[in-house]
């Protein structure tokens, strides 16, 4: 099924301990509003590669500081790249623990305490191991209306499924932070069985090539 023109609804200031920006929330044309939200710096209409960074909500780390994953620093990295930029995107979007929700995500919790990863534990679960699309991201950037973006990201999946919702990717760039004890293990889990683009010993904020 094709998925409804999606517009941008509200705009509203967003001062932050990184820098000023815009919270931008959005809705189908027939007035369906999205959980899903954009936090915005500078002009992006019509842009050429604008920064972008699409983030899946992470309670655990985003919210409470949990250091078993690197999402609340990836986060927090990316946003203050952005504020100290001319320009940037972050979509805050409502994909909690890969897709499978927060309650599930806590019951792979347990499970990774047992031993397993988060691959298995998902697939213990009865789920696939990343459930997340990428269509309402693809959506919300059509919305915004930048010419084109550089992505911030070490997950060519989320390359990919932008890029076949439509939206210009010239580049990748790597949002890798230094891995820590506790997220050792999740981190060697995302490069070895889920295709991150890893290396769990040091940080690199290099572009790669075009294209790539």
């Amino acid at each position: 099924m094709a998925l409804p023109r999606i517009l941008v609804s509200t705009r509203a200031k967003l001062p932050t301990t990184h820098g000023e920006f815009e919270i931008c929330a959005f809705a189908t044309e027939d007035g369906q509003a999205l959980d899903d939200v954009a936090v915005v710096k500078g002009e992006v209409a019509s842009e050429a590669e604008v920064p972008v960074r699409v983030h899946s909500e992470c309670l655990t780390g985003d919210v409470l500081g949990s250091v078993r994953c690197d999402c609340g620093e990836q986060l927090r990295e990316a946003l203050q790249r952005f504020a100290q930029g001319e320009r940037g995107i972050l979509l805050y979007m409502r994909q909690e623990g890969r897709g499978i929700g927060i309650a599930n995500k806590v019951r792979a919790y347990a499970l990774q305490d047992e031993g397993l990863d988060t691959v298995d534990a998902n697939r213990h679960l009865g789920f696939d191991d990343d459930l997340r699309r990428y269509d309402v991201a693809g959506a919300m950037l059509a919305a915004l209306g930048p010419a084109s973006i550089e992505l911030h990201t070490n997950n060519p999946k989320k390359l990919d499924g932008l890029r076949e919702a439509g939206v210009t990717v010239v580049r990748r760039v790597p949002l890798q932070v230094p891995p820590r004890e506790e997220n050792r293990f999740y981190l060697d889990t995302k490069r070895r069985r889920s295709g991150h683009l890893l290396d769990p010993h040091t940080r690199t904020d290099e572009r790669d090539e075009p294209g790539s």
